[in-house]
């Protein structure tokens, strides 16, 4: 569970800082125009547009701007013309990384991930080069000292749940991205509020680093999930609290 539980909660923390600066609006709003492109304009008949809808209310963004990217994305307004992207490369030490991405111009975002991943010693590969080491899952996360892990499991275990893991102090679940929406559902009918909720690239086994590679695969995380067009981050690295410690 370490690396990438961890790695989702940093961005997850930072995703707080950075609304209050704006800067992750404008993240959001890609996410609502490519749910809605691709699935209609209804979040009760689209989870996906209807998870980006609540994100985006999680950071307090404007009614106004997310019906307006609604609207860009089902081609109502101008400005729809957001496409999804699956970048895969290695940082340092070979370690797997993986960026979704959602952008108006692959022109412009091509070369500066490519630019960015050189910066820090990595380098971007070729379609398949490194998602074959990663399951797409949903992923709920619960600090384990204000819920009951017994319940947690049992809700988790009859609402297509697959996994339950606990470790410290945090209790994880996750589930077949098909069974994310009814599961959050579940949860929050039983009163659990998870500290993040997502659907994420989990790495299948940990590599583990430490010292300056370790602390370069850090920075490149971090560039690469301060990127306009980076919707998530993804790698295999298993981060522990040290390598923050000593940041």
């Amino acid at each position: 569970m370490a690396g990438h539980s961890k790695w989702a909660n940093i961005q997850h923390r930072k995703g707080r800082v950075d609304a209050q600066r704006g800067k992750m609006w404008s993240k959001l709003s890609k996410a609502i125009i490519v749910a809605a492109k691709t699935g209609g304009g209804d979040p009760d008949a689209n989870i996906r547009l209807r998870k980006a809808i609540d994100d985006a209310k999680a950071l307090s963004m404007p009614k106004d701007n997310i019906q307006r990217a609604i609207k860009r994305g089902t081609g109502e307004l101008d400005g729809g013309e957001v496409e999804e992207l699956l970048y895969e490369g290695y940082g340092p030490g070979g370690v797997a990384v993986m960026c979704e991405v959602m952008t108006d111009n692959r022109n412009r975002t091509t070369p500066e991930l490519r630019s960015m991943f050189g910066k820090f010693g990595g380098n971007i590969g070729n379609t398949g080069c490194v998602s074959y080491l990663f399951d797409r899952k949903g992923l709920f996360v619960f600090d384990g000292e204000s819920v009951c892990e017994e319940k947690v499991t049992e809700i988790a275990l009859e609402n297509g749940g697959d996994d339950v893991e606990s470790e410290e102090g945090k209790i994880q679940v996750t589930c077949d991205p098909d069974s994310y929406s009814s599961l959050l559902d579940a949860f929050q009918a039983a009163g659990l509020e998870p500290e993040m909720a997502s659907i994420s690239q989990i790495a299948q086994t940990m590599v583990e680093l430490e010292g300056s590679v370790a602390k370069s695969v850090l920075r490149l995380l971090e560039a690469l999930d301060d990127h306009d067009d980076v919707q998530n981050v993804s790698t295999n690295l298993d981060i522990t609290d040290d390598m923050f410690d000593e940041e």
